[in-house]
């Protein structure tokens, strides 16, 4: 590796966070705004999914262009393209399924081909799929692209299991921290690859924030707490810009040393 290619890939790495309990407990975060933001804007707010879709597209959009361009890891401009990633991912799975009438069985299997098809194309290109070695363009690209499968999967998934199934938002959320920590003890207690482990937990996070969003939001006939999408998605927020801001201020997740070892 050149001296060049050596600063590229430390600029690069550096902005992708480490991956630690503080990146879960944001993306969990968002996943869950990323449910009830996507049913406020649309419902509440009258935009429609058509509309809400042109909006959500245009400023993630605008967003990923300031995340591709910049030169280190930004927190805030790092989850601000996460959340609307996640609302994007809603309204793509729900266009599916309300506007066109495609099932939810269907819209899954879309999605998880799509990621599979997103995974198979990095790998063959890249021949990695660690979040650790993103340290080019073309691997970000990628990066982004699964992200966003994952959630408009998670979303079809989650709706699937608490609607399609009749599970019910509090059992399908329960079904999803349960298949989590079987993820986590694979990992952890019998070494199952991190790559793949990663993989897997970020999907079925991505549900579990959808099924928590619909529990705390939606009417308590349906099924759910009945706090509604605006004050579910200020709460979330909030949690998100505090969480965002402690590491901006500590940098606890930065992976500076990671990048070096891998440079």
């Amino acid at each position: 590796m050149t001296e060049l290619q050596r600063s590229q890939a430390m600029r690069m790495l550096n902005k992708v966070p480490e991956v630690t309990l503080w990146f879960w407990i944001i993306k969990i975060l968002a996943t869950t705004v990323g449910e009830t933001a996507a049913d406020f804007l649309n419902v509440n707010l009258k935009l429609g999914l058509g509309g809400t879709t042109v909006v959500m597209g245009a400023l993630l959009a605008a967003f990923l262009a300031f995340q591709l361009r910049a030169r280190r890891y930004v927190p805030w401009l790092y989850w601000t393209v996460v959340v609307l990633i996640s609302v994007v991912g809603t309204l793509a799975s729900d266009s599916l399924v309300d506007n066109l009438g495609v099932p939810l069985a269907t819209t899954s299997a879309i999605f998880g081909l799509a990621l599979l098809a997103t995974f198979a194309a990095w790998f063959a290109s890249e021949r990695t799929l660690s979040i650790h070695t993103i340290f080019t363009t073309r691997r970000e690209a990628f990066y982004w692209a699964a992200i966003l499968f994952t959630f408009a999967l998670g979303t079809s998934g989650g709706d699937l299991a608490a609607e399609g199934l009749k599970l019910g938002y509090g059992t399908a959320a329960a079904s999803f921290v349960a298949a989590i920590g079987v993820v986590a003890a694979a990992h952890f207690l019998f070494r199952a690859n991190a790559v793949a482990s990663f993989w897997l937990a970020y999907i079925l996070t991505r549900p579990l924030g959808a099924s928590l969003g619909d529990l705390l939001s939606q009417p308590v006939p349906d099924g759910g707490l009945g706090l509604g999408t605006v004050i579910t998605s200020a709460i979330f927020l909030s949690l998100i810009l505090g969480s965002v801001a402690y590491l901006t201020l500590t940098r606890r997740d930065v992976i500076e040393g990671a990048a070096r070892r891998s440079a």
